[in-house]
């Protein structure tokens, strides 16, 4: 069971409405980078009429002024001025998630809550995950998109060698073990992370095939002593995945076979240079709500 708590503080929100996807991501860049990931959620949706929202959640009142000037410079004043402001209440997070999340299926996978046991169909693996953990339950277009490029590898390949890298919930190192019936290696810089990890593995009934440690980066000895893999799955961010190029191949058998997600689409061209130059080419682009997964096979070729 998770340690998070179940009430969410009230939070401050401000939102507005933009007219199309590239202008959504315009505006919510910008305000990445004037608000810092401790101070602001931010985040772009399509509605429902086709317009774009841009909704930003504060932990403390913002700076309506400073905000709409930054709106202004980004996406004109008449945005600007209409930027709505609201105190978001508190919340029972797990129930209202349990509320909203239903089984996932992707591929041979099906990624579930407790309450959603029995909805699981007999010829699915079922990969159960704590509904309070939102982000790593499959609902997110990252962690699906990862489980389709699994899918799809596994039809083809038995990789002897796996490792999660960033592993979060332990969702794909899971659905790994499940679906070969042998060990998966996996790595979590945050500490509470790999507990979660280790906790959702043994609900599984695979906490005897997934090794979950703390670890940044390749940094520990036993990514050497359990390597090189044959298959690499990590879904972390666009920024740490290009840092990680050169370790990663490092570390990789020949021919292995990366699985890396956590990007936005714009970012896939960046990271997809980053790892050629390593000497791993594109095989497979999955584009799922705005965010990239990709299948890399590598060549032992870098390109120079």
């Amino acid at each position: 069971m998770s340690n998070l708590p179940e009430m969410t503080p009230a939070t401050h929100r401000a939102t507005f409405a933009i007219g199309d996807e590239a202008s959504a991501r315009r505006a919510v860049d910008v305000l990445t980078e004037i608000f810092f990931e401790a101070e602001a959620a931010i985040a772009g949706f399509e509605r429902p009429d086709g317009r774009w929202a841009v909704s930003m959640h504060f932990a403390e009142a913002p700076d309506q002024v400073l905000l709409r000037e930054v709106v202004a410079n980004a996406a004109g004043q008449q945005i600007a001025d209409a930027i709505t402001f609201e105190v978001v209440e508190a919340m029972d997070w797990v129930k209202a998630s349990l509320e909203d999340l239903v089984p996932v299926p992707a591929g041979r996978f099906v990624v579930h809550g407790q309450h959603d046991r029995a909805r699981v169909p007999a010829n699915k693996l079922g990969i159960e995950i704590e509904a309070a953990l939102a982000f790593g339950t499959g609902h997110h277009g990252t962690t699906r998109g990862c489980l389709l490029l699994l899918d799809h590898v596994l039809k083809a390949r038995q990789p002897r060698r796996v490792l999660d890298l960033g592993t979060g919930t332990g969702v794909l190192a899971i659905a790994a073990a499940k679906a070969r019936h042998r060990p998966v290696f996996a790595s979590d810089i945050d500490p509470p992370s790999v507990q979660v990890a280790r906790e959702n593995a043994a609900l599984n009934g695979v906490g005897d095939l997934v090794m979950v440690i703390q670890a940044t980066g390749f940094s520990a000895p036993e990514f050497a002593a359990r390597g090189p893999f044959d298959l690499v799955l990590a879904n972390i961010l666009a920024n740490p995945l290009r840092q990680l190029a050169g370790a990663m191949a490092e570390h990789l058998a020949p021919s292995a076979l990366v699985i890396l997600s956590g990007l936005l689409t714009h970012q896939a061209r960046g990271v997809i240079a980053a790892y050629r130059a390593r000497g791993l080419v594109p095989v497979r682009h999955l584009r799922i709500e705005g965010w990239s997964s990709l299948l890399l096979r590598y060549t032992n070729s870098p390109d120079r």
